[in-house]
Protein backbone atom coordinates (compact mmCIF):
# COMPACT_ATOMS: atom_id res chain seq x y z
CA UNK A 1 0.00 0.00 0.00
CA UNK A 2 1.51 3.47 -1.12
CA UNK A 3 2.76 5.51 2.29
CA UNK A 4 0.30 8.27 1.09
CA UNK A 5 -2.73 6.43 1.50
CA UNK A 6 -1.72 4.37 4.63
CA UNK A 7 -0.41 7.75 6.08
CA UNK A 8 -4.49 9.10 5.52
CA UNK A 9 -5.82 5.79 7.26
CA UNK A 10 -3.49 5.93 10.43
CA UNK A 11 -5.15 9.39 11.66
CA UNK A 12 -6.26 9.25 14.83
CA UNK A 13 -10.42 9.75 14.43
CA UNK A 14 -12.45 11.99 17.09
CA UNK A 15 -14.00 8.66 18.27
CA UNK A 16 -10.57 7.38 19.27
CA UNK A 17 -9.22 10.64 20.83
CA UNK A 18 -12.35 9.99 23.01
CA UNK A 19 -10.78 6.54 23.83
CA UNK A 20 -7.08 7.80 24.41
CA UNK A 21 -8.43 10.67 26.70
CA UNK A 22 -9.79 7.57 28.88
CA UNK A 23 -13.59 6.13 27.29
CA UNK A 24 -12.68 2.60 27.83
CA UNK A 25 -15.97 1.35 25.66
CA UNK A 26 -17.42 2.05 21.71
CA UNK A 27 -19.95 4.70 21.46
CA UNK A 28 -22.85 2.71 20.81
CA UNK A 29 -24.57 5.56 18.92
CA UNK A 30 -22.03 5.55 16.18
CA UNK A 31 -22.62 1.93 15.12
CA UNK A 32 -26.49 0.86 16.49
CA UNK A 33 -29.81 2.23 15.81
CA UNK A 34 -31.56 0.65 19.45
CA UNK A 35 -30.53 -1.41 21.85
CA UNK A 36 -29.87 -4.71 19.90
CA UNK A 37 -25.95 -5.43 19.35
CA UNK A 38 -26.46 -4.94 15.64
CA UNK A 39 -24.25 -2.74 13.77
CA UNK A 40 -26.67 -0.84 11.56
CA UNK A 41 -25.39 0.10 7.91
CA UNK A 42 -28.05 3.09 7.51
CA UNK A 43 -25.55 4.85 10.26
CA UNK A 44 -22.34 3.97 8.55
CA UNK A 45 -23.62 4.57 4.59
CA UNK A 46 -24.66 7.65 3.00
CA UNK A 47 -28.01 7.40 1.83
CA UNK A 48 -28.25 5.56 -1.58
CA UNK A 49 -24.93 4.32 -1.06
CA UNK A 50 -24.14 0.56 -1.34
CA UNK A 51 -20.48 0.30 -0.53
CA UNK A 52 -18.26 2.58 2.30
CA UNK A 53 -15.09 2.18 3.90
CA UNK A 54 -13.63 3.02 7.59
CA UNK A 55 -10.92 2.09 9.29
CA UNK A 56 -11.47 0.21 12.08
CA UNK A 57 -11.24 1.82 16.13
CA UNK A 58 -8.53 1.11 17.51
CA UNK A 59 -7.54 1.17 21.66
CA UNK A 60 -10.40 -0.50 22.81
CA UNK A 61 -12.38 -3.89 23.16
CA UNK A 62 -15.46 -4.18 20.89
CA UNK A 63 -17.50 -6.41 22.00
CA UNK A 64 -19.79 -9.16 20.30
CA UNK A 65 -22.36 -7.80 17.52
CA UNK A 66 -23.61 -8.69 14.08
CA UNK A 67 -23.74 -6.33 10.99
CA UNK A 68 -27.14 -6.06 9.12
CA UNK A 69 -24.91 -5.54 6.23
CA UNK A 70 -21.75 -8.02 4.54
CA UNK A 71 -18.68 -6.88 6.09
CA UNK A 72 -15.04 -7.22 4.10
CA UNK A 73 -12.23 -6.34 6.60
CA UNK A 74 -8.65 -5.74 4.89
CA UNK A 75 -5.56 -5.67 7.42
CA UNK A 76 -3.54 -2.82 6.05
CA UNK A 77 -0.47 -3.08 8.82
CA UNK A 78 -0.41 -5.20 11.55
CA UNK A 79 -2.49 -7.11 12.48
CA UNK A 80 -6.44 -7.61 14.76
CA UNK A 81 -7.73 -10.61 16.50
CA UNK A 82 -11.55 -11.51 16.13
CA UNK A 83 -13.83 -13.85 18.17
CA UNK A 84 -15.87 -15.03 15.06
CA UNK A 85 -18.99 -17.46 16.25
CA UNK A 86 -16.78 -18.57 19.42
CA UNK A 87 -13.42 -19.34 16.92
CA UNK A 88 -10.14 -17.13 17.36
CA UNK A 89 -9.29 -15.93 13.68
CA UNK A 90 -5.86 -13.46 14.10
CA UNK A 91 -5.77 -11.53 10.70
CA UNK A 92 -2.59 -9.53 9.46
CA UNK A 93 -1.47 -7.60 7.36
CA UNK A 94 -2.57 -7.98 3.43
CA UNK A 95 -5.37 -10.36 4.74
CA UNK A 96 -9.19 -10.23 3.91
CA UNK A 97 -11.88 -11.68 5.88
CA UNK A 98 -15.46 -11.79 4.71
CA UNK A 99 -18.68 -11.55 7.25
CA UNK A 100 -21.81 -12.09 6.48
CA UNK A 101 -25.09 -10.80 8.24
CA UNK A 102 -25.35 -13.42 10.77
CA UNK A 103 -21.94 -14.24 12.01
CA UNK A 104 -21.43 -12.95 15.69
CA UNK A 105 -17.80 -10.76 15.52
CA UNK A 106 -15.96 -9.47 18.71
CA UNK A 107 -12.89 -7.70 18.04
CA UNK A 108 -9.52 -7.20 21.12
CA UNK A 109 -8.16 -3.78 21.29
CA UNK A 110 -5.55 -3.03 18.52
CA UNK A 111 -2.84 -0.88 18.82
CA UNK A 112 -1.78 2.58 16.65
CA UNK A 113 -0.02 0.91 13.71
CA UNK A 114 -2.88 -1.67 13.41
CA UNK A 115 -4.60 -0.69 10.44
CA UNK A 116 -7.94 -2.79 9.24
CA UNK A 117 -9.86 -1.04 7.04
CA UNK A 118 -13.61 -2.35 7.08
CA UNK A 119 -15.94 -2.50 3.99
CA UNK A 120 -19.20 -1.76 4.60
CA UNK A 121 -21.34 -3.43 1.63
CA UNK A 122 -24.99 -3.67 1.01
CA UNK A 123 -25.82 -7.48 -0.36
CA UNK A 124 -27.37 -5.71 -3.31
CA UNK A 125 -23.17 -4.37 -4.48
CA UNK A 126 -22.96 -7.92 -5.11
CA UNK A 127 -25.54 -8.35 -8.18
CA UNK A 128 -22.84 -7.52 -10.41
CA UNK A 129 -20.38 -9.27 -8.90
CA UNK A 130 -22.14 -12.53 -9.28
CA UNK A 131 -22.72 -12.08 -12.83
CA UNK A 132 -19.05 -11.87 -13.55
CA UNK A 133 -18.57 -14.96 -11.52
CA UNK A 134 -20.48 -17.28 -13.59
CA UNK A 135 -22.13 -20.39 -12.31
CA UNK A 136 -18.81 -22.31 -10.97
CA UNK A 137 -19.77 -24.14 -7.93
CA UNK A 138 -17.37 -23.19 -5.13
CA UNK A 139 -17.38 -21.82 -1.42
CA UNK A 140 -17.01 -18.49 -2.24
CA UNK A 141 -19.37 -17.67 -4.86
CA UNK A 142 -22.10 -19.91 -2.16
CA UNK A 143 -20.98 -17.15 0.46
CA UNK A 144 -21.70 -14.67 -1.96
CA UNK A 145 -25.25 -15.71 -2.53
CA UNK A 146 -25.98 -16.52 1.07
CA UNK A 147 -25.65 -12.57 1.53
CA UNK A 148 -27.63 -11.83 -1.11
CA UNK A 149 -30.55 -13.78 0.05
CA UNK A 150 -29.88 -12.32 3.98
CA UNK A 151 -29.22 -16.64 4.65
CA UNK A 152 -27.14 -17.74 7.00
CA UNK A 153 -24.40 -20.02 5.37
CA UNK A 154 -22.71 -23.10 7.20
CA UNK A 155 -19.59 -20.94 7.08
CA UNK A 156 -20.35 -17.34 8.49
CA UNK A 157 -17.08 -15.71 7.43
CA UNK A 158 -14.30 -16.72 4.55
CA UNK A 159 -10.83 -16.14 5.64
CA UNK A 160 -8.16 -15.08 3.11
CA UNK A 161 -5.02 -15.64 3.40
CA UNK A 162 -3.59 -13.45 0.91
CA UNK A 163 -0.72 -11.53 1.65
CA UNK A 164 1.71 -12.73 -1.05
CA UNK A 165 -0.61 -12.21 -3.94
CA UNK A 166 0.01 -8.95 -5.30
CA UNK A 167 -3.18 -8.98 -7.83
CA UNK A 168 -4.80 -8.79 -4.85
CA UNK A 169 -3.24 -6.31 -3.16
CA UNK A 170 -3.24 -4.08 -6.03
CA UNK A 171 -7.37 -4.54 -6.19
CA UNK A 172 -7.76 -3.77 -2.91
CA UNK A 173 -6.04 -0.92 -2.27
CA UNK A 174 -7.18 0.91 -5.58
CA UNK A 175 -10.56 -0.18 -4.46
CA UNK A 176 -10.45 1.73 -1.17
CA UNK A 177 -8.64 4.90 -2.86
CA UNK A 178 -11.06 4.95 -5.10
CA UNK A 179 -13.81 5.25 -2.28
CA UNK A 180 -11.97 7.28 0.05
CA UNK A 181 -11.24 9.82 -2.73
CA UNK A 182 -15.06 9.65 -4.29
CA UNK A 183 -14.08 9.29 -7.69
CA UNK A 184 -16.41 9.90 -10.57
CA UNK A 185 -18.51 6.97 -11.59
CA UNK A 186 -17.65 5.45 -8.09
CA UNK A 187 -20.47 2.91 -8.29
CA UNK A 188 -19.63 0.93 -11.54
CA UNK A 189 -15.58 0.94 -10.91
CA UNK A 190 -16.26 -0.09 -7.63
CA UNK A 191 -18.38 -3.27 -8.45
CA UNK A 192 -16.36 -4.27 -11.35
CA UNK A 193 -13.13 -3.87 -9.15
CA UNK A 194 -14.35 -5.88 -6.50
CA UNK A 195 -15.64 -8.37 -9.07
CA UNK A 196 -11.78 -8.27 -10.55
CA UNK A 197 -11.28 -8.82 -7.11
CA UNK A 198 -13.41 -12.00 -6.76
CA UNK A 199 -12.09 -13.54 -9.54
CA UNK A 200 -8.61 -12.93 -8.16
CA UNK A 201 -10.17 -14.92 -4.76
CA UNK A 202 -11.36 -17.76 -7.09
CA UNK A 203 -7.61 -18.45 -8.29
CA UNK A 204 -6.38 -19.00 -4.93
CA UNK A 205 -9.12 -21.17 -2.66
CA UNK A 206 -5.82 -22.70 -1.62
CA UNK A 207 -5.85 -19.79 0.65
CA UNK A 208 -8.49 -19.92 1.83
CA UNK A 209 -10.17 -20.56 5.33
CA UNK A 210 -13.43 -20.77 6.41
CA UNK A 211 -15.54 -21.36 9.53
CA UNK A 212 -16.95 -24.47 8.87
CA UNK A 213 -16.25 -27.06 11.10
CA UNK A 214 -17.37 -30.11 9.27
CA UNK A 215 -14.42 -32.39 8.03
CA UNK A 216 -16.84 -33.48 5.09
CA UNK A 217 -17.31 -29.61 3.60
CA UNK A 218 -13.81 -29.32 4.31
CA UNK A 219 -12.92 -32.43 1.96
CA UNK A 220 -15.33 -30.26 -0.48
CA UNK A 221 -13.42 -27.48 -0.06
CA UNK A 222 -9.99 -29.37 -1.40
CA UNK A 223 -11.79 -30.72 -3.89
CA UNK A 224 -12.96 -27.71 -5.65
CA UNK A 225 -9.69 -25.98 -4.86
CA UNK A 226 -8.16 -28.93 -6.69
CA UNK A 227 -10.19 -28.36 -9.82
CA UNK A 228 -9.76 -24.52 -9.99
CA UNK A 229 -6.37 -25.04 -9.87
CA UNK A 230 -5.74 -28.42 -12.27
CA UNK A 231 -8.79 -27.69 -14.48
CA UNK A 232 -7.37 -28.70 -17.70
CA UNK A 233 -5.49 -32.35 -16.01
CA UNK A 234 -6.92 -32.69 -13.25
CA UNK A 235 -7.96 -36.52 -12.58
CA UNK A 236 -9.82 -37.18 -9.78
CA UNK A 237 -7.70 -40.64 -9.07
CA UNK A 238 -4.55 -38.46 -8.71
CA UNK A 239 -6.68 -35.77 -6.32
CA UNK A 240 -7.40 -39.54 -4.32
CA UNK A 241 -3.66 -40.00 -3.93
CA UNK A 242 -2.91 -36.62 -2.85
CA UNK A 243 -5.48 -36.81 -0.28
CA UNK A 244 -4.96 -40.13 1.00
CA UNK A 245 -8.39 -41.58 0.31
CA UNK A 246 -9.85 -43.93 -1.65
CA UNK A 247 -10.77 -43.60 -5.36
CA UNK A 248 -13.99 -45.10 -4.80
CA UNK A 249 -15.28 -43.45 -1.72
CA UNK A 250 -14.02 -40.10 -2.76
CA UNK A 251 -16.00 -40.35 -5.86
CA UNK A 252 -19.12 -41.29 -4.21
CA UNK A 253 -18.66 -38.56 -1.39
CA UNK A 254 -18.29 -35.68 -3.84
CA UNK A 255 -21.94 -36.66 -5.40
CA UNK A 256 -23.00 -37.17 -1.78
CA UNK A 257 -21.71 -33.55 -1.07
CA UNK A 258 -22.11 -31.56 -3.93
CA UNK A 259 -25.35 -33.41 -5.87
CA UNK A 260 -22.95 -33.68 -8.98
CA UNK A 261 -19.93 -35.91 -10.31
CA UNK A 262 -16.44 -35.19 -10.03
CA UNK A 263 -16.37 -35.13 -13.62
CA UNK A 264 -19.68 -32.65 -13.65
CA UNK A 265 -17.98 -30.37 -11.66
CA UNK A 266 -14.29 -30.69 -14.06
CA UNK A 267 -16.55 -29.85 -16.95
CA UNK A 268 -18.31 -26.97 -15.45
CA UNK A 269 -15.38 -24.99 -14.90
CA UNK A 270 -13.78 -25.97 -18.02
CA UNK A 271 -16.53 -24.50 -19.64
CA UNK A 272 -17.12 -21.32 -18.06
CA UNK A 273 -13.01 -20.63 -18.28
CA UNK A 274 -13.75 -21.14 -21.99
CA UNK A 275 -16.53 -18.59 -22.31
CA UNK A 276 -14.47 -16.52 -20.10
CA UNK A 277 -12.00 -17.39 -22.86
CA UNK A 278 -14.12 -16.48 -26.01
CA UNK A 279 -15.52 -13.11 -24.45
CA UNK A 280 -11.55 -12.01 -23.37
CA UNK A 281 -9.70 -12.76 -26.36
CA UNK A 282 -8.98 -13.61 -29.86
CA UNK A 283 -7.55 -17.10 -29.60
CA UNK A 284 -9.11 -19.35 -32.11
CA UNK A 285 -11.96 -21.57 -30.86
CA UNK A 286 -9.59 -25.10 -31.16
CA UNK A 287 -6.92 -23.49 -29.18
CA UNK A 288 -9.57 -22.64 -26.54
CA UNK A 289 -10.71 -26.04 -26.39
CA UNK A 290 -7.13 -27.28 -25.90
CA UNK A 291 -6.42 -24.73 -23.55
CA UNK A 292 -9.61 -26.30 -20.99
CA UNK A 293 -8.02 -29.69 -21.35
CA UNK A 294 -10.10 -30.62 -24.39
CA UNK A 295 -8.63 -32.15 -27.60
CA UNK A 296 -11.65 -33.95 -29.58
CA UNK A 297 -12.51 -30.56 -30.74
CA UNK A 298 -15.88 -32.08 -31.82
CA UNK A 299 -16.77 -33.01 -28.33
CA UNK A 300 -16.06 -29.54 -26.20
CA UNK A 301 -18.89 -27.70 -29.61
CA UNK A 302 -21.08 -30.63 -28.51
CA UNK A 303 -20.82 -29.74 -24.85
CA UNK A 304 -20.37 -26.00 -25.17
CA UNK A 305 -23.47 -25.73 -27.33
CA UNK A 306 -25.46 -28.09 -24.39
CA UNK A 307 -24.54 -25.48 -21.49
CA UNK A 308 -24.69 -23.00 -23.32
CA UNK A 309 -27.53 -23.31 -26.20
CA UNK A 310 -25.07 -21.88 -28.90
CA UNK A 311 -21.89 -22.94 -30.03
CA UNK A 312 -18.73 -21.11 -29.04
CA UNK A 313 -18.58 -19.22 -32.34
CA UNK A 314 -22.08 -17.64 -32.02
CA UNK A 315 -21.08 -17.19 -27.91
CA UNK A 316 -18.08 -14.93 -28.64
CA UNK A 317 -20.05 -13.01 -31.95
CA UNK A 318 -23.23 -12.15 -29.52
CA UNK A 319 -20.71 -11.09 -26.64
CA UNK A 320 -23.07 -13.49 -24.69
Amino acid sequence: MTEELLSHLRKITPEEERILSGEDEIERDIYMSSEEDTIDSKKLLETGKLIQVRTHTRFVHFPAHKHNYVEVIYMCSGSTCHVINGEDVQLHQGELLFLNQAVTQEIYPAGETDIAVNFIILPEFFDLVLKMMGEEQNQLRDFIVDCLRRENSSSGYLYFKVAEILPVQNLVENLIWTIVNKQPNMRSINQTTMGLLILQLMNHMDKLETGVSSDEQKLIIKVLSYIEEHYRDGELQELASHLHYDFYWLSKEIKKRTGRTYTELLQTKRLNQAAYLLNTTSIPIADVAIAIGYDNIAYFHRIFRKRFGVTPRTYRVNGK
